[in-house]
């Protein structure tokens, strides 16, 4: 394969605030985790349930509108790509994790304390609407936004 392609979408709860910060030159950077579950029958026909918990860096306009609007247990879908962060631990320890960082995402839901008047589905970028999951979408120029039924899954 010529290239390479690194692109995630995940969709679950926020399990934490997104923490917001600013650097020196006012840029906005936010750090949230998600939690991811997934639900499977095992060959005993027992359902079960398991949880992947994923941190997330965000960056910019669409930081600010996070952590604005997105707080604690609200489902939210995301879009961006991984990265891999290393440094060294206070025990002299080589360390890493992966995570994602977001380069859009989706208000899942129409409410729970998020405020603002957000309609279940609305999609939010750096340059306002994007396209969503299955490449349908409005742009910054007019269009019905996605809803949460348009989703397929």
């Amino acid at each position: 394969m010529a290239g390479s392609f690194n692109k995630v979408f995940l969709m679950g709860n926020l399990t934490r605030d997104v923490e917001l910060r600013h650097t020196s030159s006012n840029m906005a950077i936010g750090k949230f985790g998600i939690a991811v579950n997934r639900r499977y029958k095992t060959q005993a026909g027992e359902q079960r349930e398991e949880v992947t918990f994923v941190d997330c860096d965000v960056f910019g306009r669409t930081a600010e509108v996070m952590s604005q609007y997105l707080h604690k247990g609200r489902p939210v879908f995301i879009e961006g790509r991984l990265k891999l962060d290393q440094w060294e631990g206070k025990d002299g320890t080589k360390r890493s994790r992966l995570l994602v960082v977001v380069e859009n995402f989706q208000f899942v839901d129409s409410g729970g304390g998020g405020g603002g008047g957000n309609r279940g589905g609305d999609s939010y970028a750096s340059g306002g609407y994007s396209a969503g999951p299955a490449g349908v979408g409005s742009d910054a120029g007019g269009g019905a936004p996605i809803e949460a039924d348009d989703i397929p899954f």
